[in-house]
């Protein structure tokens, strides 16, 4: 039986709710990025000019909200990886899409602990982003792992976990800025087979 959000999704939208979902998914963003994703809900409806009710109807919880304004970047690190699978060189293609992970999770701050509680299964709001992301990465993991240049038994949910850890180590030391390349780097490192 589908959800009421279901069947909402499914039906075209009225040009005024229309409106409201953009203007929602805009405020959001940029509230965000300014305060991070545990800002206020009803400011940002109140910001975007709609009660908080019409916000709920678009997205019923914060992390609907949060997929929703994390989606275009989801995208692009999903592209961004298909694009990386044709490197000359695995491992340099896989620290390059985690280096652009990083860069898309300390946009938001407090993101990336959102995306640490994201299940891997497909069954939470968060799953529209966080599984096509994960997929990417497993295929550069995947690779890099036929080349040799990191260990087999290193999975793509750990690599996730780490480098979100790095992106929220990144977020509490804003003056560092060479502290999530370090950081990923001795990741990096840790992750190649023994010699």
């Amino acid at each position: 039986m589908a959800t009421e959000t279901e069947r909402t999704a499914a039906r075209p939208m009225r040009a005024d709710a229309r409106r409201n979902h953009e203007r929602l998914l805009t405020v959001a963003r940029s509230a965000f990025t300014e305060h991070g994703t545990d800002t206020s809900l009803e400011d940002v409806a109140r910001r975007a000019g709609v009660g908080v009710g019409t916000l709920y109807r678009h997205f019923p919880s914060r992390r609907a909200l949060i997929s929703a304004v994390f989606q275009s970047e989801a995208d692009a690190l999903v592209a961004r990886g298909r694009e990386l699978l044709d490197a000359a060189e695995p491992c340099a293609a896989l620290l390059d899409w985690l280096r652009d992970l990083i860069g898309h999770a300390v946009t938001y701050r407090g993101l990336s602990r959102t995306l640490m509680t994201a299940s891997p299964d497909g069954s939470c709001e968060l799953s529209s982003c966080s599984v096509p992301v994960r997929t990417a990465g497993g295929a550069l993991l995947a690779r890099a792992q036929r080349a040799g240049s990191v260990r087999p038994e290193v999975g793509i949910g750990d690599l996730l976990q780490l480098t979100n850890a790095i992106a929220i180590a990144a977020e509490e030391s804003p003056d560092d800025a060479g502290l999530a390349d370090r950081l990923l780097t001795l990741t990096l490192h840790g992750l190649r087979p023994a010699a």
